[in-house]
């Protein structure tokens, strides 16, 4: 893919004719219908190894909105954007993997081509519209609290010496919206307010809904786009009429929790001690995106600035973008509700308000950078100069100018890098960009590539770097003319001039070798237990299935071997009759037979691997051979790849207990540990001993990206064993416990994905920032072996890397500080690539600026990614009292400068913020910081958040939840997905069905009254006695069932993940389960959603009377 980039000195065409460059995806070249024939689902509930399902239509079998050039010779095609982050479990067909031979004609949509359909049929509202910017919309609820039913909960939080009294109307400053939440006496009349849409980075409300998280599907059509309608404003009766069925619109625009007056006391911290009866362990994953909710209307919203929420009376008008509650006087000094007094309305508290609407997000307008969209809803972006948030996003969309400013903010600087991300179907495609052999024009003195902020002086005969201020001259062949505005005049025409992410090919200078090819080993456990599991069948099934999916052509390079107490290789040469069996029983000195048989082209060897698959479970059906040797497998296998690289996928169901890098099982001591309440209990959660680590150092020195599968039934040690994909920039999946019944499936998805998504080999990173900031750190899953630099064996469209900042200057306000990301990587067709991200934002010296423009689900995955490190480090009560005061700090700091409240009785939270508690306590109760959890299970949690995208991090620790016993009863068919449930189990009846999911796992509650009908409709049983430990969905024929289906093929095709399935039910250890994600309510892991929202309160006003 050559770029549509005129050779220097050619004459520069019109721009209203320029044609943008073929869409481009680095790792998969495939035909142009590509994403239809994908989506001709297999039913996605059944394993596998059932190739005859019915097929679904495809939602995606339009062409691109955007059309699409020839490439030049020499470069394979294009191809079309992928259209989801993993492909729905069993639906791909075989795609051709081969680059195309001749150019491909431009793919044009013809006048009046349908639209890939996707949300409400035409005509027809969406159930959600786009949030208006904050002060244009009132309330659903205002100021409206329904009164409490009994006393409030008592637990951590219990309050002493707070009289109640009075409270004063406070005075509020601009960038701040009250909202009260006492008892219905303090309801008021509706205020209209002047304030009006946020502009672009000014000091107005944000333009996005800085709190909407678990959006629709991550990717949602261009069908669907939507303008906030216009409607009549809302009368101030509104406020006092009965609230309206529950939308999951947030009701408040933000909080502010109000106390009673009086001398504020330290409390004590409700995470000091261990808590003793704490249920099972959660799933370690979380949820994802909120979809569309059928049946659902939202008001229309009123006229911008037209109405305000109630207010308290006598309140001045509530500014428009901060965020009251009132916390009611029903706690007193002993926590006992005082006579006549009510407690706060759970219903009206933030929550994560989903939408359906897609935002159009230009990512520069009027030269300034747009604040993004939050991570978790649907966008669609147009690269107007600055990078798509989905490559780089920032924790804060200004700058602070100077390190006391951010300090003082307690807000965190980095940004959350994943340069491989998938963009939205719709979305034009990245720009290749060839300068020949010359290469791309960078500054001589930073090394930063060419980028639309690079200012050209002196009729363009120089340029000034936008990130070190050097002036270099321009190269003669680059030269052009400026315009009257002091841009060049093709500056509309180079992609590296006006697009914020590019990619450059890379010329000789880039490569220290030749590019690697595609290698692919698969490594296979054979002991015992694997066998006796089904894992190893499982295994080899799914690598059988995969081989059609790996890049077709003569570099693809695949090899097998398997292990138990000695290693297996296999030599897979064409002219042998069958495959040969080479052993290597040395496990402490450990070689390769044959390095150059045991590798071999797939084009070569594609019979005679089939047939090794195929016969390797029962050539070890009889093994008695219980122990593994693991460490010296995977060394071995490295031995066999080290002159090529590649990436190396271990199965492994055991202990490694044999050979290099041998393990003990410390789980039984981890036991004891945690039960005594050992202070060292968090050590094992860390490595044992550094060999597994040096021997990771050398597989990512030689470009060896390690994947692993544990498929176990026992302790396996994850805290060692993970050291080596995340050192080599790979993943770890854990199947436990493994069944032979349900897991195959899962396992066969997870392994495709893996090998067909986006990605790239022997890839190198480097961020840059503008003179006055500079990388801190990087945190992810990569070796770093220079402080400059981070080596990625392997990276693909899931791994995010966070990058830490920190301030060596000071930086002038109103000018503007840029961030570059490159990465520098090979495509799995042996091309060399450099793709380039560049982000530059407004510098500010106002703190106001900084909460306004804070993005929420950025600095919660950096809160989240700074907990995961500091787990296997420190105990968890420290932890959990770190990850509480990143929440306090802000909150405090926004408190204390920016709303001058006369009240101490309030809480107030930052527009963009007002969700942080609840993430905050969600992240307390996940299953990484709780200590009931399994060591392997808390050690996976680390491992799957080091990498964790920004769009997933939420969903992670706040998951969805939904009815499906009356899915038959909905009569709108614009969402497949039913209308999310609170997390909390005051929405858990027992007559009903529920099913909770969190990305990778999907936990079905049956309730002790469900309609035996129903059961028999749904999972073909009669009573919730019978429901099984094990199980696969099925579909029957009924509507109820095929619509549960549905559901969970929805579901599945939004997360890109084969979600493991299970049922629960109440009063067995799966109910449990289940009710351990009612984060809203109080249990042994921690206070409920509202005794947090007091306690961070109470900590407030301690921190601000001292």
């Amino acid at each position: 893919m050559a770029a549509n980039v005129p050779p220097p000195g050619a004459p520069r065409p019109n721009n209203n004719n320029f044609v943008p460059p073929p869409n481009y995806n680095p790792s998969v070249q495939r035909p142009p219908d590509y994403l239809a024939d994908n989506l001709q689902n297999l039913n996605l509930n059944r394993p596998p190894s059932m190739p005859n399902s019915a097929p679904r239509p495809s939602p995606y079998g339009q062409p691109p909105p955007f059309s699409t050039s020839a490439p030049s010779s020499g470069v394979p095609g294009a191809s079309p954007p992928f259209s989801r982050p993993g492909p729905p479990p069993g639906a791909l067909v075989r795609p051709s993997m081969a680059p195309p031979s001749g150019p491909s004609q431009p793919v044009i949509p013809p006048p009046g081509a349908p639209v890939r359909p996707y949300g409400p049929p035409v005509g027809q509202p969406s159930p959600f519209v786009s949030r208006p910017p904050p002060g244009s919309l009132p309330s659903s609820m205002g100021g409206y609290v329904t009164p409490g039913s009994g006393p409030p909960s008592s637990g951590p939080f219990q309050s002493a010496g707070l009289g109640s009294g009075p409270v004063a109307p406070p005075s509020l400053q601009p960038g701040a919206r009250p909202i009260s939440l006492s008892s219905p006496l303090t309801t008021g009349q509706t205020i209209p307010s002047s304030s009006g849409p946020g502009g672009l980075m000014s000091n107005g409300p944000p333009a996005f809904a800085p709190g909407a998280i678990p959006g629709a599907s991550r990717f949602p059509s261009t069908g669907n786009v939507q303008q906030p309608a216009l409607g009549p404003p809302q009368t101030a009766m509104s406020a006092l009429a009965p609230p309206r069925a529950p939308t999951m619109r947030s009701h408040l625009g933000g909080t502010v929790v109000s106390a009673p007056p009086g001398p504020p006391t330290q409390p004590a911290s409700p995470f000091s001690a261990p808590p003793q009866g704490v249920p099972p362990p959660g799933s370690p994953y979380g949820s994802a995106p909120w979809p569309m909710q059928p049946g659902q209307m939202a008001p229309p919203p009123p006229i911008p600035g037209s109405a305000q929420p109630p207010r308290m009376f006598g309140m001045p008008p509530p500014p428009p973008n901060q965020s009251m509650t009132t916390i009611s006087p029903a706690i007193g000094q002993t926590g006992a509700p005082m006579a006549g007094s009510t407690k706060i309305d759970p219903n009206q508290i933030p929550r994560p308000m989903p939408g359906s609407s897609v935002v159009l997000h230009d990512t520069r307008q009027g030269n300034q950078a747009n604040p993004p969209p939050p991570a978790t809803t649907d966008y669609i972006v147009r690269d107007t100069g600055n990078c798509s948030p989905r490559y780089m996003r920032c924790t804060i969309n200004q700058i602070p100018c100077t390190g006391d400013l951010l300090t003082t903010s307690g807000m965190p600087l980095a940004l959350l890098v994943q340069p491989f991300a998938l963009p939205h179907p719709s979305e034009e495609p990245i720009h290749v960009v060839d300068f020949g052999e010359s290469g791309p024009v960078r500054c001589s003195r930073c090394k930063g590539y060419i980028n639309p902020f690079m200012k050209f002086i002196d009729q363009g005969r120089r340029f000034i770097c936008n990130l070190c201020g050097f002036t270099d001259d321009t190269p003669r062949d680059y030269h052009c003319n400026l315009g009257p505005d002091g841009r060049r005049r093709d500056a509309d025409e180079r992609p590296e001039l006006c697009r914020g992410t590019v990619e450059f090919v890379a010329t000789r200078e880039f490569m220290v070798r030749d590019p690697m090819p595609a290698v692919y080993f698969f490594l296979i456990d054979v002991s015992m237990n694997a066998i006796q599991t089904g894992a190893t069948a499982a295994a080899c099934s799914a690598i059988n299935q995969v081989i059609a999916d790996l890049p077709e052509g003569p570099q693809t390079i695949v090899g097998i071997a398997t292990f138990d107490l000695t290693i297996h290789f296999y030599n897979l040469k064409r002219a042998l009759q069958q495959p040969l069996m080479l052993i290597v029983p040395d496990v402490q000195d450990v070689y390769t037979p044959l390095q150059t048989d045991v590798l071999v082209p797939l084009s070569e060897c594609r019979q005679h691997l089939e047939l090794l698959l195929e016969s390797i479970p029962t050539m070890f059906q009889n093994s008695k051979t219980a122990e593994s040797a693991f460490g010296a497998a995977i060394k071995a296998a490295f031995l066999a790849m080290k002159s090529t690289g590649g990436k190396l996928l271990v199965f492994q169901s055991v202990l490694p207990s044999i050979g290099i890098g041998a393990l003990s099982a410390r789980e039984a001591e981890g036991r004891a540990n945690i039960s005594s309440g050992d202070k060292e209990a968090h050590k094992l959660l860390q490595p044992v001993d550094k060999t597994l680590k040096t021997m990771a150092i050398e597989f990512a020195e030689y470009q060896v990206c390690v994947d692993i599968f544990i498929t176990t039934q026992s302790y396996v040690d994850i805290a060692s064993i993970s050291v080596v994909p995340r050192t080599t920039g790979g993943q770890v999946y854990y199947y436990y416990p493994f069944s032979a019944l349900s897991d195959p499936a899962k396992l066969y998805n997870d392994l495709r994905w893996n090998v067909t998504r986006p990605q790239g080999f022997e890839a190198v990173m480097r961020v840059r920032c503008s003179q006055g900031i500079q990388v801190q750190e990087y945190c992810g899953n990569f070796c770093k072996r220079v402080p400059t630099d981070v080596d990625l064996p392997g990276i693909d469209c899931d791994k995010t890397i966070m990058v830490t900042l920190k301030h060596d200057d000071k930086l002038q306000d109103g000018s503007e500080c840029a961030f570059q990301c490159a990465v520098l990587y090979t495509t799995v067709f042996g091309q060399r690539r450099i793709r380039v991200t560049t982000l530059s934002l407004p510098c500010t010296s106002m703190l106001t600026n900084l909460f306004r423009s804070a993005d929420l689900d950025t600095q919660f995955t950096c809160f989240l990614k700074q907990a995961a490190i500091e787990i296997p480090s420190s105990p968890l009560f420290r932890v959990r009292e770190q990850v509480t005061n990143l929440c306090i700090n802000s909150l405090l700091s926004y408190r204390k400068f920016c709303a001058t409240v006369s009240s101490s009785g309030q809480l107030i939270l930052p527009e963009a913020l007002k969700l942080l508690p609840l993430y905050t306590l969600a992240l307390i109760k996940s299953t990484g910081l709780r200590t009931d959890g399994k060591i392997d299970e808390r050690s996976f949690w680390i491992n799957y958040v080091s990498s964790l995208s920004t769009p997933l991090a939420v969903p992670l620790v706040y998951p969805r939840m939904m009815a499906i016993h009356d899915l038959d009863s909905k009569e709108d068919d614009e969402s497949l997905i039913p209308p999310v449930i609170p997390l909390s189990s005051e929405h858990v009846n027992e007559r009903g069905i529920y099913l909770l999911e969190n990305g990778e796992d999907c936990l079905i509650y049956i309730g002790n009254s469900v309609d035996s009908d129903v059961l028999r409709k749904l999972f073909g049983i009669a009573s919730v006695d019978e429901v099984p430990s094990q199980f696969v969905l099925q579909q029957y024929d009924n509507p109820l069932s095929k619509k549960l289906n549905d559901v969970v093929n929805e579901i599945r095709r939004q997360r890109c993940s084969y979600l493991r399935l299970k049922l629960c039910k109440k009063g067995d250890p799966s109910g449990m389960l289940f009710f351990s994600y009612m984060v809203e309510d109080q249990n042994p892991g921690g206070p409920s959603y509202v005794e947090f929202l007091v306690h961070i309160h109470r900590q407030i006003q301690v921190k601000m009377s001292s």
